[in-house]
Formats: C-alpha cells, sequence, structure tokens
C-alpha cells in the first residue's frame, strides 16, 4: 500500500515557483495575488494577514516580524513543492531581496510583479472606499498611503497598472505577462 508521498493523482502546476506582489496598499495586489494563487492552487501569504495575527496575539509589530515570518513560511512550503504567492507591500529593497533569498533557498524561480494604479483619483477611491477582509486590521488612510516610504521597485519582471481597468482585465494582463515569461497560469 503506497504512503501519502506516493500519491500520483494531485493536480501539478510546474516547477514551484515564488511570485512576490508588491505595490501600495489600494492598488489591487490582493486581488490579483489570490487570484493566482486560486489559479495555481498555490499557497498565498498575505503579510497584512500575518501581521494582524501577530498583534492579536499581543506583539507590537513595528518592523519586519511579518516579513520574517511569512519569508519562512513561503520557504517551507516551496520545499514542498508548492509554488508561493507573497501579498505584501515590499516597500524597500531589503523586503524584495528577503523574498529573493528565500528563492535561493529553495531552489526555485522568483518572479517578482509591481502592482501600481497611475490614476490618482481612482487610486485614492479605492483607499478611501475598501473594506479590510483581515478581522481587526485598520487600514490605512490616503494621506497615510501619501506618506509611506516606498522605493521604486526596478528589479520587478512584471508591472500591472490596474487604473481603468476591472479585475478581470488586470488578470488578463497578468496572465499575459507571465506568459512572455514562460510561466502559463490560465
Amino acid at each position: 500500500m503506497g504512503g501519502i508521498d506516493e500519491m500520483s493523482d494531485a493536480p501539478r502546476t510546474g516547477t514551484p515557483t515564488l511570485f512576490v506582489f508588491g505595490g501600495l496598499p489600494g492598488t489591487g495586489k490582493t486581488e490579483l495575488s489570490q487570484a493566482l494563487a486560486r489559479r495555481l492552487r498555490a499557497v498565498h501569504l498575505r503579510i497584512d494577514t500575518v501581521e494582524q495575527a501577530l498583534r492579536d496575539e499581543g506583539h507590537d509589530v513595528t518592523g519586519p516580524e511579518g516579513y520574517v515570518v511569512a519569508c519562512q513560511l513561503a520557504r517551507d512550503n516551496l520545499r514542498l513543492g508548492l509554488s508561493v504567492v507573497a501579498d505584501a507591500v515590499n516597500p524597500i529593497a531589503w523586503t524584495r531581496q528577503s523574498w529573493r533569498q528565500v528563492a535561493t533557498d529553495a531552489g526555485v524561480r522568483c518572479c517578482e510583479i509591481e502592482v501600481v494604479c497611475s490614476d490618482e483619483a481612482e487610486h485614492r477611491r479605492r483607499v478611501e472606499s475598501r473594506a479590510s477582509t483581515v478581522p481587526g486590521l485598520r487600514l490605512p488612510s490616503w494621506q497615510e498611503v501619501l506618506d509611506r516610504d516606498y522605493e521604486p521597485w526596478p528589479e520587478a519582471a512584471i508591472v500591472v497598472d490596474t487604473a481603468g481597468e476591472t479585475p478581470g482585465q488586470s488578470q488578463a494582463r497578468l496572465a499575459r505577462a507571465l506568459a512572455e515569461l514562460g510561466i502559463p497560469t490560465w
């Protein structure tokens, strides 16, 4: 009788990949990252969820704590042969390099995806009208988004501008960009 490791009927999505999403709050990165994770049946790691769980347990989250936890979880899942979709603002070079190191450690490809909304009025409307999907999470105000440190991300292989698009259109744009990199998804 075969063990769990011998199961052959489990769906596979090819070589595991670490997909690292980044962008300011309200650009649409969570919606895109969740759609990709659903499509690939990949692990979805959302920094907002990790950090809020830490806060709920009484931890003061003022630094990289959430990223450190998520990177370890990503490494574990990649080593199991699962693709991982990391959903975070990833505002600075350090966080982005941390994800790249996770991919290197696990011996998998890292695909960096920056999500932007180039229409400031649309971006503001999104920030001011959205509701949190993470219980207890306080979403940033528009002014807090504007004041946030966010370094340029020249290494991002893909940039998706969601301005003026439906979520479906942005997903199609992402799928085309991934296909151009040899990563079929949809």
